[in-house]
């Protein structure tokens, strides 16, 4: 497969790593993979792990998924949720004070609170805990085809932030020290419907223009429908359209941060499809799934650690 070979941050594409040269060339994976980080904060990642029979069921839920009656979906909105997990209507959400064409659902990986009101713990430990669902009689094996394909992406993120860590020099579990013990982690996840925009003088912002806040994202893009937009150095917004298996990963202000600025978090948009674009006259679906790290991590301690191993 074809990899871009912009040489430095004013990319015009955005770079495919194929998974499958991990077991042929990995240190060709290693160096497109540093290039990436470096230069662009964002790749395709062909033939990712995780099984296709489970994300071709993911991708067939979600339009039922949006389709349950207003009363089911509102039964779980997100202000029921003390983890700010749940349901979202269409428009609830503003980036930098303009409204967000979209209709989202909020979950997570499995975890259980270590959060109690009135518990000697740390307050910010109630960011963290089970999710909602839609009743499953509305909706039977959606709630497990999601925690299956969940599993599945929280164990591909560990493995990238490895290959992350040996791009840059350093031992695959350098960065381990930001993630604690299984049962002490969760990762976040959305299921996002654009809505087609048939007003033509109507705003099309999906999700204005924006970082992501923790280590690393991987999104699927559920629907043929184009709207992902990658913003270069020069401000040129770099369309990243779906590619049949495959994921888009990009780099967070966390990592960025973690990393001294070697990892690169870079901006980015979704415009929602419009009538007569050319795309399919269906709403757009996306999946991200955020990998966090500790609740209890200190990113500027391991910031040090980092960078003084990189430096030896």
């Amino acid at each position: 497969m074809p990899v871009p070979t912009d040489s430095g941050a004013n990319f015009s594409s955005v770079p495919i790593l194929d998974w499958n040269l991990l077991t042929t060339d990995k240190p060709l994976f290693i160096v497109q993979l540093r290039h990436a980080l470096i230069n662009v904060g964002f790749l395709y990642l062909a033939n990712p792990p995780v099984a296709q029979k489970d994300i071709t069921a993911l991708i067939e839920y979600i339009p039922r998924l949006f389709g349950l009656p207003q009363q089911a979906k509102d039964a779980i909105r997100m202000a029921n949720s003390p983890h700010f997990l749940g349901y979202s209507r269409l428009g609830a959400e503003l980036t930098k004070g303009r409204t967000d064409h979209r209709e989202q659902f909020d979950f997570a990986t499995r975890h259980e609170t270590r959060w109690r009101e009135d518990a000697d713990v740390p307050e910010y430990y109630r960011l963290w805990g089970q999710p909602q669902w839609p009743d499953e009689s509305l909706i039977p094996g959606f709630r497990s085809t999601l925690e299956r394909y969940f599993e599945q992406v929280q164990e591909l993120s560990y493995m990238f932030i490895s290959l992350l860590a040996e791009a840059f020099g350093l031992p695959p579990n350098a960065l381990k020290h930001f993630y604690d013990t299984p049962e002490k982690m969760q990762h976040r996840g959305k299921i996002v419907q654009y809505p087609v925009v048939t007003d033509p003088s109507a705003d099309d912002q999906g999700v204005g223009p924006h970082y992501d806040a923790g280590f690393l994202t991987f999104l699927l893009q559920a629907s043929p429908h184009r709207g992902l937009q990658v913003q270069n150095l020069s401000g040129q917004w770099i369309d990243a359209p779906p590619i049949p298996n495959t994921f888009v990963v990009n780099i967070g202000k966390a990592l960025e941060f973690a990393t001294q600025g070697l990892a690169r978090a870079t901006s980015h948009r979704v415009l929602s499809p419009r009538t007569g674009s050319g795309d399919p006259s269906t709403p757009r679906y996306s999946v991200p799934f955020f990998q966090n790290i500790s609740l209890d991590a200190r990113l500027a301690d391991g910031q040090l650690e980092c960078m003084l191993s990189i430096s030896n």
